[in-house]
């Protein structure tokens, strides 16, 4: 899947990391486009990197210092990404996700470029605390608003995409930053405990990183505006994919801005795309159990 012509020079901040790499991935097959990755490398990977891609070391903050090069479109991936991680860690939050996100907004007003900023799914809670719950879901929430509002002043164009619990090839498998699905394969693996927080009702959307790409790339081309939630229709309770591996799951005590569930829609992805994942999680796991 191409990017429309008139880009021809592309930035991924976070591009060697879980989404990033795949996003560089596919737009790499585009031999036409020339592709930049920003990462600092906190969970960025080298062995993520892509044949064909620019990478750049750095941090966001140091974006219009670091890159020289007339940017066309702007992938923002790169900041802070977990949710209970986020309150020992408030001051990365703060540095990643609204210091370096400001002036990646001051990079695409010089530039001219399109952003396409990857916001977050924490803001559709059910009983609608999602914006406050945890210092990360504040700090997306923030930048979410400091996008349109710089859309305002300054005549950017952009789109704000969400993700809903994306899983797949280089996701983190282990750690303190490493996300659901990974972790369980690799713990079943490796012989160790499948752990659910309580109540282990939390409802997601987890959506395979492909069909991700699928929808950013389609955003990029023609995405205008917010609301653009890339996500899977299929939810699943935590218990739902403890059980795909056990059923000896531990059952351990509640944690921090662990929300009960997302309350979004994914209609103006169908309406402007007719887009819809394709993916099937249990089909997944079992390929890789």
């Amino acid at each position: 899947m191409n990017l429309t012509k008139k880009y021809k020079t592309i930035l991924v901040t976070g591009g060697a990391g879980f989404i990033g790499s795949n996003l560089c991935e596919e737009l790499a097959k585009d031999k036409d486009l020339r592709v930049f990755s920003l990462d600092n490398y906190s969970t960025g990977k080298i062995e993520n990197h892509i044949k064909g891609v620019e990478y750049i070391t750095g941090h966001t903050k140091d974006v219009l210092e670091i890159i020289k090069e007339k940017i066309d479109l702007v992938f923002h991936l790169g900041e802070y990404s977990r949710v209970t991680k986020s309150f020992e860690e408030p001051e990365k939050v703060f540095e990643y996700n609204i210091i370096g996100t400001q002036k990646i907004l001051e990079f695409c007003i010089k530039n001219k470029a399109k952003l396409i900023y990857a916001g977050s799914t924490t803001k559709f809670c059910d009983d609608n605390t999602g914006n406050v719950q945890s210092p990360y879901a504040w700090s997306k929430y923030i930048n979410t608003e400091y996008v349109k509002r710089y859309s305002e002043w300054y005549d950017l164009e952009y789109a704000i995409t969400y993700f809903s619990n994306v899983y797949g090839e280089r996701e983190i498998e282990s750690g303190d930053y490493s996300t659901l699905i990974a972790k369980y394969i690799y713990n079943y693996k490796n012989d160790l405990p499948i752990e659910v927080n309580n109540p282990g009702t939390q409802i997601r959307n987890f959506t395979y990183v492909k069909d991700t790409i699928k929808g950013l790339i389609l955003v990029g081309n023609s995405g205008r505006g917010d609301d653009y939630i890339i996500a899977s229709n299929k939810s699943y309770t935590i218990l739902d994919i403890a059980k795909m591996f056990t059923d000896k799951y531990i059952l351990k005590g509640e944690v921090r801005g662990d929300r009960k569930g997302p309350n979004f829609s994914t209609a103006k992805m169908k309406t402007e795309f007719d887009f819809s994942c394709d993916s099937k999680l249990e089909k997944y796991i079992q390929g890789h159990k």
